[in-house]
């Protein structure tokens, strides 16, 4: 039985953790929130988007049905029994702002947000898992599994065995731009997460058909701005280079980090931040 309550109870599970939990935090002198209001969407476990991620990106990569079954040890389910959860945490004003400013390394809220927001996305895993197993459940966070890892694409060179991006698309909350970042309705400065569950909750409609929807450059032909917004000219009108992003993360911005902020961990995020997708969809006018 589709159910529009369980929608709502997953959803407040997730937006309550972000604005209550005090996981939810950079770990500064400020003890600053890490992320703001998150968005929250739905696809079904079954749609055919996921086989399409499959043959594009290789036979390593996880259906949510694979992923389900084999945690669970449990091939009698059903895709269209499952419903992938969603969700966008977006980067605070004052992280956006600070790192708005950089030209070469990232800001160190920037940084922050990138180590310890990640710990509070791992959090959020685990938490919306354990609340719905609390409700006996069946739920599994993707990318928290021994399953996932990084291979290599013949197509696209370095990939993962489930996209938290791709998830999100999937689930209606954004489309891909030049930079591979993934432009939703409160920007590109985000992080997102996934969980995969045994329930049957309404799939969010997706208002586009095309993954490239929202970014200025394949829609309009203009912007470009993540362009010279790169330090490393790792964007171009191709788009992203991904070895050349990878050599500017480790070990120039890993060790910038750990040197200037005393942590370990790694950032950039100029692509993301002072350009007209930072935090909303751009209008045709930002290019």
């Amino acid at each position: 039985m589709i159910s529009e309550a369980d929608a709502h109870h997953v959803e407040t599970i997730i937006k309550d953790f972000i604005a209550l939990n005090t996981a939810n935090t950079l770990k500064n002198k400020a003890n600053d929130k890490a992320f703001g209001t998150p968005l929250v969407g739905f696809a079904s476990g079954d749609d055919l988007l996921f086989e399409q991620y499959k043959d594009h990106v290789g036979p390593f990569y996880m259906t949510p049905w694979e992923v389900f079954a084999v945690t669970f040890r449990d091939t009698t389910i059903k895709a269209e029994q499952l419903t992938v959860i969603s969700y966008i945490l977006p980067q605070t004003e004052a992280t956006k702002s600070d790192n708005r400013k950089e030209k070469f390394y990232p800001s160190e809220r920037w940084a922050r947000a990138r180590i310890f927001g990640e710990e509070v996305n791992v959090a959020l895993r685990r938490h919306i898992v354990q609340s719905l197993k609390d409700r006996n459940i069946r739920a599994v966070a993707p990318t928290l599994t021994p399953q996932f890892s990084v291979r290599i694409s013949p197509k696209y060179g370095f990939s993962s065995t489930w996209s938290e991006r791709h998830a999100a698309y999937a689930a209606g909350l954004g489309t891909f731009g030049l930079c591979d970042g993934l432009i939703t309705p409160v920007g590109k400065a985000m992080r997102t997460g996934s969980v995969v569950a045994q329930m049957n909750i309404p799939a969010t409609q997706r208002p586009y058909t095309d993954h490239r929807a929202y970014c200025l450059y394949f829609s309009k032909g203009t912007c470009k701005k993540c362009i010279s917004r790169c330090p490393v000219g790792a964007i171009s009108e191709s788009g992203k280079n991904k070895l050349t992003c990878l050599n500017h993360l480790f070990p120039v911005t890993s060790n910038y980090v750990k040197e200037s902020f005393g942590i370990d961990g790694y950032g950039c995020g100029l692509c993301q931040t002072g350009v007209p997708c930072e935090s909303r969809i751009p209008h045709s006018t930002d290019g």
